[in-house]
């Protein structure tokens, strides 16, 4: 396979081949993974009034209702001794003390129903600079603990106004208590939570580990939000989005050398390559691609390899980056075990975006 010599993130010299993600190992500064916490650019331009509530929906109307009023309540009339006025009408005083009630809202409902661009307009909402505020999935924010220490990342985020989580999930006991000691820590410091989820708080983690050894933390963790069930129709009652048909091997590899800032790999050595990439730099790894094709795309082969993959797939369709493959279809990575696991909502929102992109990608043959 031919790759370019130009460095991650550039474009290919005129004449040279496609770039390849397996030849890129991307050293990320922990000052990037702080900064780059903000709404991906495929939710940069959404605010609450793009936001279409389904007349049929009320609670989508009523959440919308809800959140405009937390992000107002985040800019906070001053309050007595100079403090800042929190979320719900708590106070926060110069020496923060941990609130009586929830600091934040999470927003409980199925796919396809608007919670990340409600979550990301709350952030473009509230008034802090964004220095201030982050945003991040729940994977990105366990990962930024992995690479700047516990310690560290209290430190940094204790100066931030709001923390807002998407796709908040429990895959395992020690994610368990590192996210609610973590949470616990920045609302003590007055930080103000927000995430989104498609598992009510006291609910995670079933299916995954033994759950209920794990209850007073995920009470915890529940204990600081105020749930806003969001209603609507949700595809999984539907099935799985049925994929397009893949391309050929001929079509795929051609398509790659006539698009500049296209990536060419085997799907199997990508898979192995993921594996020596930590995923907090897969964001990285996509860095200046306009394109993605892979050859030869099969099942996933283990579960571990299955969950690095729905990282690459969510920076992939954070950044709308077209994916175009031969092989097998999308719809076919993931085995029955694991469509039927406790991991089944991973694996179907990895289906359901990189469907997407296979759909986009659709125009970059003959272009």
């Amino acid at each position: 396979m031919s790759s370019s010599s130009a460095a991650p993130g550039s474009s290919p010299l005129p004449g040279a081949g496609p770039l390849s993600l397996c030849a890129r190992e991307p050293h990320v500064p922990a000052d990037r993974l702080v900064a780059e916490m903000v709404p991906p650019p495929r939710f940069d331009s959404v605010r609450f009034a793009t936001y279409i509530p389904d007349p049929n929906q009320p609670s989508q109307t009523e959440a919308v209702r809800v959140l405009e009023g937390f992000a107002a309540g985040l800019g906070g009339a001053q309050a007595a001794g100079g403090g800042r006025r929190g979320l719900f009408g708590f106070g926060r005083a110069k020496a923060p003390k941990a609130p009586a009630g929830p600091r934040g809202v999470y927003l409980d409902g199925g796919y396809g129903v608007g919670k990340t661009h409600l979550l990301a307009s709350l952030w473009h909402a509230a008034p802090a600079e964004p220095s201030r505020k982050a945003f991040g999935t729940f994977v990105e924010l366990t990962n930024l603990v992995g690479a700047l220490g516990f310690q560290q990342t209290v430190r940094t985020l204790s100066g931030h106004e709001l923390l807002c989580i998407d796709e908040f999930e429990l895959d395992d006991p020690g994610d368990t208590v590192l996210v609610s000691t973590l949470l616990g820590k920045l609302v003590e410091a007055g930080v103000a939570l927000a995430a989104t989820s498609n598992t009510l708080p006291g609910k995670l983690g079933e299916g995954r580990f033994a759950a209920a050894d794990f209850l007073r933390e995920i009470q915890g963790l529940s204990a600081h939000f105020r749930t806003l069930r969001i209603d609507g129709e949700d595809y999984r009652h539907r099935g799985l989005p049925e994929a397009p048909a893949p391309f050929s091997d001929e079509e795929v590899t051609k398509t790659a050398f006539a698009t500049e800032g296209a990536s060419l790999d085997d799907f199997p050595h990508l898979l192995e390559h993921l594996a020596r990439v930590h995923p907090s730099r897969y964001g990285a790894l996509t860095d200046g691609l306009r394109a993605v094709c892979l050859t030869g795309v099969q099942p996933v082969p283990d579960q571990s390899t299955a969950l690095r993959l729905v990282v690459l797939a969510d920076r992939l369709y954070d950044r709308e980056v077209p994916v175009l493959a031969s092989g097998l279809p999308f719809d076919r990575l993931f085995s029955e075990d694991m469509l039927n696991g406790g991991y089944r909502k991973k694996y179907f929102r990895a289906i359901s975006r990189l469907t997407a992109l296979a759909r986009d990608a659709k125009g970059l043959l003959g272009a």
